[in-house]
C-alpha cells in the first residue's frame, strides 16, 4: 500500500480514535472518521500482547493486503484505523482476516464497489488431496 494512504504519527491515530466512529468483528475493530482530504488513509494497530515483532508485523502486512485490494472502491475522505482483536492470531488465514475486512467495510458503509482485482482472485486456500495410504 503507497505510504500516500497510510496514517503514521502517534496523533493521527489518537484523532481517529476519540473523534471517530467504531465497527467491531471477533477479528478486527474498524474505526472512521472523515479527514478533508481527497484520499482515504489507513492506520494498522496491533498490540504487543500478540507476540514478538516478527508475528504483529505478519498480521499487519495481512491486514494491508486485505485493505489493499479494496482501496480503488473506498469511499474518498476518510481515515481508518483497523485495530486487531484478541481472537486473530498467527493460526488464522488470510482468507478470514479478508472476509472480516469486507464484512466492517460493508457495515461502516464505505465500501462503493468491489473492485475486479477482489471478484477474479480464488476464494480460500488451495489444498492438495489428502491421499489414503
Amino acid at each position: 500500500m503507497n505510504k500516500l494512504y497510510r496514517l503514521k504519527k502517534g496523533r493521527e491515530f489518537q484523532r481517529v480514535r476519540v473523534t471517530g466512529k467504531s465497527w467491531s468483528h471477533p477479528l478486527l475493530v474498524l474505526v472512521a472518521t472523515a479527514n478533508q482530504l481527497a484520499v482515504t488513509r489507513h492506520g494498522f494497530a496491533v498490540g504487543k500482547r500478540f507476540g514478538k515483532a516478527h508475528s504483529r508485523n505478519r498480521l499487519k502486512r495481512e491486514i494491508r493486503e486485505a485493505v489493499r485490494v479494496r482501496q480503488a472502491g473506498l469511499k474518498i475522505g476518510y481515515d481508518l484505523v483497523w485495530i486487531a482483536r484478541s481472537q486473530l492470531n498467527e493460526q488464522t488465514s488470510f482468507w478470514e482476516i479478508d472476509s472480516a475486512v469486507e464484512n466492517l467495510l460493508k457495515r461502516a458503509r464505505l465500501l462503493e464497489f468491489t473492485p475486479p482485482e477482489v471478484a477474479s482472485r480464488p476464494k480460500g486456500e488451495q489444498t492438495a488431496p489428502v491421499n489414503g495410504t
